[in-house]
Parts: C-alpha cells; structure tokens; sequence
C-alpha cells in the first residue's frame, strides 16, 4: 500500500528517498500513473501537452571513448567516420526553417557527436557564431558534458572558459545527454572513459552559475538497479535545488529514456519494457517536484507508449527532431513530422502547443 505517499502528493509534500523505492516496487503501474497525473496536472492545469520544433544534427561520429551502450560512434581512423562539412551542416539548418518558420530563437537545434580529437574550441566558436549570425531564428540547445569537457582538454583551457567561449559564441543552453546514470558503478560499467557523475553535475552546475540553463536526462534498462535510477532522480533535483535559490530552476526538463541494445557491446540486455518505462516516468514526475517540464521519449519509445505517457506525468512531447542518428544506429527510430506529433497529442484528449527550448509559446507559421 502506498496511502501514506498519495497522502503525502496530495499535500504538496517532498517524497523521500525511501518513497521512491516504494513507488519503483509499486505493482500497480496504473496507480503510479493516477498520482502522476494529479502531480502534472497541478503543474499544468490546462489540458495542453508541448512540443517543438527542432533538429539533431550529428556533425561527427568519430569518438575515442567506445562506449559499449553506443553503436552510432567510429574510433578515429575508421573508413565509416565522419566530420560534416559545414555547408552540409548549414544546409540542416535551412531545411529546419523551412519548417520551423523565421521566429526568433524558436528553431532548436541539437548538435552532438562523438568525441573527435580534431575539433578543437576554434571549431565550435567559428560553427556557433556562423549559425547564431545566419540563421537567427535558431537556438542552440548542444554539446554533451563529454563533449564540452573534451574540447576544453584537448584545447588546453578550463572548462570554464570553454563553457563561456561557446555561450558568448551562440550556445544557450545544454542538453543532458551523457547523464545516463548517474551512479559511478553504472558508468565504469558502460562508459568507463567518460566523465564521472560528479563532473557531469559539476558541469551543469558551472552552465547555470553563468546564466545558461539546461535539460536533465536518464538513460535507464542497462545495467543499473532501481536504486541507481532513485539516486539519480534524487541528485538531480537536489542540483535544481541550488539553482532555485537564485532562479526559478535551470533545468527546464527531465527526459528519461531506455537503452537500445542492438549493435553496442551489450547485445544481449534486455530492452526495457513499456510498463518500466511508464513507472520510471511516473516516478520521476513524482520525485521531480522542483522540475516543471517531464518530456516523452517517442523515439526509443514509439508513439503509442508515448501518447500512453502523457497519463503519466508527461506535459511535453519533446521535438520534431527532423532526423536522428545515434539511438537509430541501435535499430530503433521513431521520428515524427509536426502534424503527425500533434494528432497523437489530441487524439489523446489535448490541446498541442507549440514551444520553444525555454518553453515559451511560439505561434505557428
């Protein structure tokens, strides 16, 4: 029975660390779902569900780190790598206008890639001012804390510096990929090379202290237990904590999504299921409280779970994304056209609203 944490939601009351754990070992999905549902619709009173209009532009997939949960990366030297030219890359970003209109700061676009030892802080400066002088109707949500820590070592500057260099070149905010979880043993598990949970906190912690915000991310379904997922929630929002006491909160969102294992170096893990996903969504809406935005993830998950989602705490449907490179090296791709995002929205009993990375109303064009 969990009366007592319904009681709690019910309140307004923080849930627990112990909480958590109840809910993730809650039987009834169903009932996770009403209570996150309550916890949206508190946040969100108008039966609306969000979405944007943007773009994955994966300018290079050469990478050192060999993460064994990716198959989109090429170690350098490799006959499949790649580095965009930048009339390739300009030329995404024109397609993105031509559907997301001329707006202001209303395009997104989602530039990621692999850790290329070539591209130095020069590169992203000359790319990211290029773009922002261009194309204004864009805004630069990009890079990863793998990325962003990289390109300061291999340039031999601070990351500091770095993170000021990109933002005063175009950047406006991060996006929260390579949190995949946030617990040490899950990391040196998957991901050895990469930055430990403390520097991806402490990078989105120097992002907001300069005045960028930021999305929070979780790539669950790999090797992590229930209490790695509750930590990771937990240390999330206490970072969101220390963003509150000067702002309204720098991370806009939280996006968790499931490991694909085709084609890593963990073939045979079991994809996680729909119902996972939908706990894991509901429970985050539920620990989350200082976070307003819990965004779908139709790509790994499909449109139905998705639309299913949006009973479970979720208020956003999350991006066009136009095309998408790296979850899709693992065999699974969903992406969807503007129309097709807004009849799964209304079908589903809503109202669909465009929005841009700051979750501000954008009228269509």
């Amino acid at each position: 029975m969990i009366t007592d944490i319904a009681e709690k939601i019910g309140a307004g009351e923080r849930l627990t660390y112990d909480d958590g754990l109840r809910l993730f070992y809650h039987p009834n999905v169903t009932e996770l779902g009403m209570l996150a549902d309550h916890v949206r619709r508190q946040k969100h009173p108008e039966p609306v569900i969000t979405y944007n209009i943007g773009r994955n532009i994966n300018y290079t997939n050469i990478c050192w780190v060999r993460c064994k949960f990716c198959a989109f990366y090429r170690p350098p030297g490799d006959q499949e790598g790649y580095t965009l030219p930048e009339e390739e890359i300009f030329r995404k970003v024109e397609d993105l206008i031509d559907v997301g209109g001329n707006e202001p700061e209303s395009c997104e676009i989602l530039m990621q890639g692999g850790l290329n030892p070539k591209l130095k802080i020069e590169y992203y400066e000359h790319l990211f001012s290029e773009i922002t002088h261009r194309y204004p109707a864009t805004y630069l949500h990009s890079l990863s804390v793998a990325e962003i820590v990289y390109l300061a070592h291999i340039s031999k500057i601070s990351v500091e510096e770095a993170l000021i260099r990109l933002r005063d070149a175009g950047l406006k905010s991060l996006p929260g990929a390579g949190a995949e979880v946030l617990a040490d043993e899950v990391r040196d598990a998957i991901a050895s090379r990469k930055e430990s949970t403390q520097e991806w906190l402490d990078v989105h912690r120097l992002a907001h202290r300069i005045g960028m915000k930021s999305t929070a991310t979780m790539m669950f379904g790999s090797v992590e237990t229930i209490e790695h997922r509750l930590q990771h929630l937990v240390r999330v929002r206490e970072l969101q904590d220390e963003s509150l006491d000067v702002s309204d909160g720098y991370f806009t969102a939280f996006i968790s999504w499931s490991f694909q294992p085709e084609g890593t170096e963990l073939p045979d893990m079991r994809k996680a299921t729909g119902y996972d996903y939908l706990r894991t969504t509901a429970v985050a809406r539920l620990m989350l409280d200082n976070i307003e935005n819990i965004q779908a993830s139709y790509v790994t998950q499909g449109p139905k779970i998705a639309q299913i989602a949006l009973r479970y705490g979720i208020n956003d449907f999350g991006s066009t994304m136009m095309e998408e490179n790296v979850i899709s090296a693992g065999g699974v791709s969903f992406v969807m056209p503007t129309d097709e995002i807004e009849r799964l929205i209304e079908d589903a009993g809503f109202s669909a609203q465009r929005r841009n990375t700051r979750y501000e109303t954008v009228l269509s064009h």
